[in-house]
């Protein structure tokens, strides 16, 4: 799942579990950026936020540094965050809380979880809430794939998330006036465990890097028996411990290879030193988003695709909410982009999030159990 679940620590600690993140034009307001955090996947009805974490989102500029098969990157030191924190529910309704984002400069926008009208600061609109799942994909047959090495994918699959929720946080935001020079921007979220020296728990850049690209230990023939995630997550996604990088190219290299096995030829030859193609883009593991392009409804990894095609590019990347982006990830990973699209069979999620604030669906009922 995109990063639902991503490791042991994300299992013990459910409500700072990131699942999600998604950038993109605010599709009314080009001068507008819009980001969501999901975190507690599959949440019930009582989830709530937890007062002893930091929900973050970071921004730097960023460049394009080269293109071609070395495409790669420039990101500014310099960053922007804005920090999410909540109070313990109170009151006789346990799932109503109290949160606070503090913006650059220090203020802070207060608001209540689940008021869909949020609360907005200076350049900011702010909504913290439980919302339906966006995200859609059928597990079981990417389990399939790697066990079988055969692309398991059904035409019509089961949507392994199906009717569950998510806690979400949207954070609406005038670029130009908060961010500064743009207009590409490297976005990731993290949850820290708050304190005078705050702990990453998780951090979250594009999606199904963690699980789909990097979970499987079976093709790994250097770090076998290693669970990889948890160390993964406590990195800076700006700045990799080099001792352990080797180890995060050495996975991403075996199993994005096994992907691309699955049609029965190879899109993506590796190079002299054994390394995939994509392997350096996917460890600068942040969304990349060009606040100059307007809105798309299909623009994950547009950036990239143009990058390493050595063209210019047209998409403002990021990544919208009802994208189909297993589907682009299994056509990216398969065969490059240069055959069918290839579908797991899951075309939708439950419900259609928005193009109006605060984007996602309202949340789904909770599920009957049968006498």
């Amino acid at each position: 799942m995109s990063d639902h679940f991503s490791g042991p620590r994300a299992l013990a600690d459910p409500a700072a579990d990131l699942t999600d993140l998604y950038a993109f034009p605010a599709p009314d307001n080009p001068r507008r950026l819009v980001v969501v955090m999901d975190v507690f996947g599959k949440a019930g009805p009582g989830a709530v936020f937890s007062d002893a974490a930091i929900y973050r989102f970071r921004f730097r500029r960023a460049s394009i540094a080269a293109t071609g098969p070395g495409a790669a990157f420039g990101v500014d030191p310099d960053e922007v965050q804005f920090d999410f924190t909540f109070d313990l529910p109170s009151g006789d309704n346990t799932a109503l809380q109290r949160g606070h984002c503090r913006i650059p400069g220090g203020d802070i926008v207060s608001f209540s979880t689940n008021d869909e009208r949020g609360a907005t600061g200076r350049g900011v609109r702010v909504f913290a809430g439980q919302r339906s799942e966006p995200f859609f994909l059928d597990v079981h047959t990417i389990l399939q794939s790697a066990e079988t090495r055969k692309l398991a994918f059904k035409k019509v699959g089961s949507d392994t998330l199906y009717g569950t929720n998510v806690l979400s946080i949207v954070l609406e935001i005038e670029w130009a006036e908060l961010l500064g020079g743009g207009p590409i921007f490297a976005i990731v979220c993290e949850t820290l465990r708050a304190g005078t020296q705050p702990v990453r728990i998780e951090r979250l850049g594009r999606p199904e890097i963690k699980n789909v690209s990097m979970s499987f230990k079976t093709f790994d023939q250097v770090n076998r028996d290693l669970e990889i995630r948890d160390l993964y997550n406590s990195e800076d996604a700006f700045a990799l411990i080099p001792d352990y990088v080797g180890a995060y190219r050495a996975r991403l290299n075996a199993n994005l290879s096994f992907w691309d096995s699955l049609d029965g030829k190879t899109d993506w030859p590796l190079d002299e030193h054994g390394n995939h193609p994509l392997t350096r883009l996917l460890l600068a593991d942040f969304l990349v988003i060009d606040t100059s392009k307007p809105f798309q409804d299909t623009s994950y990894f547009g950036i990239e695709q143009a990058m390493l095609s050595g063209r210019p590019h047209v998409s403002p990347g990021g990544r919208w909410l009802n994208e189909d982006v297993m589907d682009s990830i299994f056509t990216l990973y398969i065969n490059g982009g240069h055959g069918p699209r290839i579908s797991d069979g899951i075309d939708a999620p439950i419900a259609w999030s928005s193009k109006v604030f605060p984007y996602l669906a309202p949340p789904n009922p909770p599920k009957v159990k049968a006498s």
